[in-house]
């Protein structure tokens, strides 16, 4: 009798879990729990579970706007930042600091619902290319080069040597493109058809513009030709000892990227530092699978949230919430234009922005009441930053 009760009880545990794990989303901490368990993780699932609505910025952010975001890279291998779960905003620029960090994962949140869809993109071309040569050819509508193996040798310059002498191509664009399609259908996400018009957009920027596709603000006067540089230059922009850090300036670096996009071990999701729900619900998750954000590339959206009443503030309770260790840092870029007031102390010459981080730690007890935290925007970018 107690044989055949422990048999009914067994089965009913069974049915619950089977239920558990056919339902949309169990609930919270179970769905974190069974996330830490897989051996490849629901990207699409885990996004939504992650996002919150998406808001708006004024500008086109198809590619980065910093050409000093290499700088920093050499302090950051100096200290031990590696490993850990990486989070950032923005596009691509993120990859350079992956390939340098190395994480188990990565998380990219950015506001705006067009960077999610731009992710899925790269992820698209990434799992399609199997090198650094193919990729570039993918991403420009550029037909791919003759022996691709042998262009595992080449450096980034010649790299794009090539596809800026070799023309695009209107009917190879359009099967790369059904063919993108095809592979972003795959991983799951549910996309309308302004989402997949969004993605039409940027891929369509790409192959117009080539290597001169740039950074554009789209509700503020600038003169964007003389202030955003050419995804060109990023490509071949340099650290301070000259040394090109870029994650397509080695195979090594694009084939590491490339085998976390196959695993799914890059997360797009759609939410506000300052809001209540995503970071939060990173940090839950990332308390569930045992796991430390070793590094949080913000940009320049401190500055954003400085002049929004609170919104700093509850961007600092926000990291809070995430599991750090001592070498846990926040990346931020400070911009040297007019509004800004202040030029930067670590200003590089012919260089707009400066690259800089601190620890979590460290701003966060700068913000304790205690403290009496910060005076100013400028007071944040330049105080208790580690310096390079």
């Amino acid at each position: 009798m107690i044989r055949l009760k422990h048999i009914i009880i067994g089965k009913l545990v069974a049915i619950l879990l089977a239920t558990q794990l056919l339902s949309g989303f169990p609930t919270q901490r179970g769905y974190f729990a069974l996330e830490a368990q897989s051996s490849r993780i629901n990207i699409a699932q885990l996004s939504q579970k992650i996002s919150e609505p998406g808001g708006y910025f004024g500008s086109d952010n198809l590619v980065s706007n910093e050409l000093s975001y290499q700088h920093i890279i050499p302090k950051l291998q100096d200290m031990g930042v590696s490993g850990g779960v990486y989070l950032g905003v923005g596009p691509d620029q993120s990859f350079t600091y992956i390939a340098a960090i190395k994480p188990s994962k990565a998380i990219m949140i950015d506001i705006r619902r067009d960077c999610l869809l731009h992710h899925l993109l790269f992820k698209a071309l990434f799992m399609s290319a199997r090198n650094r040569a193919e990729y570039l050819s993918l991403m420009f509508g550029r037909p791919v080069p003759a022996h691709l193996k042998d262009w595992n040798k080449k450096t980034l310059k010649e790299l794009i040597e090539y596809i800026d002498r070799t023309p695009s191509d209107a009917k190879l664009f359009d099967k790369y493109r059904a063919d993108i399609k095809q592979q972003i259908n795959k991983f799951g996400f549910n996309l309308s058809d302004r989402d997949h018009e969004a993605i039409e957009r940027i891929y369509q920027a790409f192959y117009q513009a080539g290597m001169e596709v740039r950074y554009v603000i789209r509700d503020r006067p600038m003169p964007s030709n003389r202030y955003f540089p050419s995804y060109r230059s990023i490509l071949l922009e340099t650290d301070l000892n000259n040394q090109q850090r870029n994650y397509l300036a080695t195979e090594e670096g694009y084939q590491f990227l490339k085998k976390m996009q196959e695993q799914n071990l890059i997360i797009p999701v759609t939410g506000d530092l300052a809001g209540d729900h995503a970071v939060r619900e990173i940090g839950k998750y990332l308390q569930e699978t045992g796991e430390k954000v070793s590094a949080f590339y913000v940009s320049n959206v401190e500055f954003y949230l400085w002049r929004q009443s609170g919104s700093f503030e509850r961007f600092v309770q926000n990291l809070k919430s995430l599991p750090i260790n001592s070498k846990s840092v926040i990346i931020r870029s400070y911009f040297n234009y007019a509004y800004y007031a202040y030029q930067h102390p670590k200003t590089v010459e012919n260089h707009f922005s400066v690259q800089q981080f601190q620890t979590i730690e460290s701003l966060i007890k700068d913000m304790d009441p205690a403290t009496g935290g910060y005076n100013s925007y400028y007071d944040l970018v330049t105080r208790h930053m580690v310096d390079y």
